[in-house]
């Protein structure tokens, strides 16, 4: 018997999905600690699945502390435990764009990709674990799914139901023969409001442990340019290697001190400074000189925005203030006039 399609979701169904999305987000990143009874009932039945009996559970307050855990009894890995294959068969594309796509960016591609990036740069990175709240984003896919009617098979959707009750509870895990090594999920979260990690005074991602990770609009900064973003030395942030750490740096601290260390040319500029400038600087790492607009924004604060050599709404040169703020605005040049009053 063919399966049938789920073609179009109903205005009801259309409505949950904000709070479920919200439900799932919170879970992942609200502080919550681990419930360890409901945690060892979930891992046990995940064993089960492999005819393994149930494992001793060991719980840290970060996964750098697991994964230093893992380092000093020096443990080696197991086959993880893979549903995502029985899923995708079965769920429609419309449930994987609009779920995997508005959670992942915010869970799985953030968190564990920056966190990721950062335990490695430290050495402790041990790759073989499970992702637990930070994965909930296929899991959430395939849970809404059974919710709006989709039919799983019994085998499926007890494992989904597994790997759910996991992910309610702990972030990532490595399953060994007899021993779980898990990790509790971030005290604290932040984020911009584009849903980038982000904090302007401490750390983006934070633990009980005390173990954190600072990031600037998603790009993951040393934590001392955040908490001495009023004094660090320009020449410090100009001196890492990292092309895209050194830009958001310089927004960090401000590009008015960045400006400070800085030689650059003006290509363009306008009287009134709330138009501001075209300037070229040249920084290590990049093959020709960056093209910023600098210009001053309504609140008084120094603005200095990237901008291309090549407008691609009108492939025409940005060479002037006009042009700038035309692409600025997603406008052709001809098109584009300044404001008679800012606001």
């Amino acid at each position: 018997m063919k399966k049938q399609k789920i073609e179009k979701l109903t205005a009801e169904q259309e409505a949950e999905l904000p709070r479920f999305r919200q439900q799932y987000l919170d879970i992942a990143c609200g502080g919550a600690r681990v419930d360890r009874p409901a945690l060892e009932s979930a891992l046990a039945d995940a064993y089960a699945v492999l005819g393994k009996r149930a494992p001793r559970v060991f719980i840290f307050d970060s996964p750098a502390a697991c994964m230093l855990a893992i380092k000093i009894f020096e443990m080696g890995s197991q086959g993880r435990i893979a549903l995502r294959g029985q899923l995708s068969g079965q769920l429609w594309d419309q449930l994987w764009d609009q779920l995997r796509g508005q959670l992942r960016g915010q869970l799985s591609g953030q968190l564990s990709g920056q966190l990721g990036g950062q335990l490695w740069d430290q050495r402790i990175y041990n790759p073989h674990f499970l992702w637990g709240s930070q994965d909930l984003y296929w899991i959430a896919w395939g849970t809404f799914a059974e919710k709006i009617g989709v039919k799983l098979d019994h085998a499926t959707s007890r494992n989904l139901d597994t790997m759910n009750r996991i992910g309610r509870q702990c972030e990532w895990w490595w399953p060994f023969e007899n021993v779980v090594i898990t990790s509790q999920r971030p005290v604290t979260v932040r984020w911009d409001d584009a849903r980038r990690l982000h904090c302007e005074d401490g750390p983006a991602i934070a633990y009980a442990d005390g173990y954190s990770l600072y990031a600037w609009h998603g790009t993951r900064l040393p934590g001392e340019w955040v908490e001495n973003r009023a004094t660090i030395d320009p020449q410090e942030i100009l001196r890492c290697a990292n092309v895209e750490q050194r830009a958001a740096g310089a927004a960090c601290i401000g590009w008015p001190r960045m400006l400070t260390a800085l030689d650059y040319k003006i290509i363009d500029a306008d009287p009134d400074p709330s138009h501001g400038e075209v300037i070229e600087l040249r920084l290590d790492g990049l093959p020709e000189p960056g093209r910023f607009l600098k210009a001053e924004c309504p609140r008084n604060q120094l603005i200095c925005e990237g901008l291309p050599r090549v407008s691609d709404i009108d492939g025409l040169p940005i060479n002037t203030v006009r042009a700038a703020q035309a692409w600025r605005m997603g406008l052709r040049t001809d098109e584009f006039d300044f404001p008679k009053v800012r606001t």
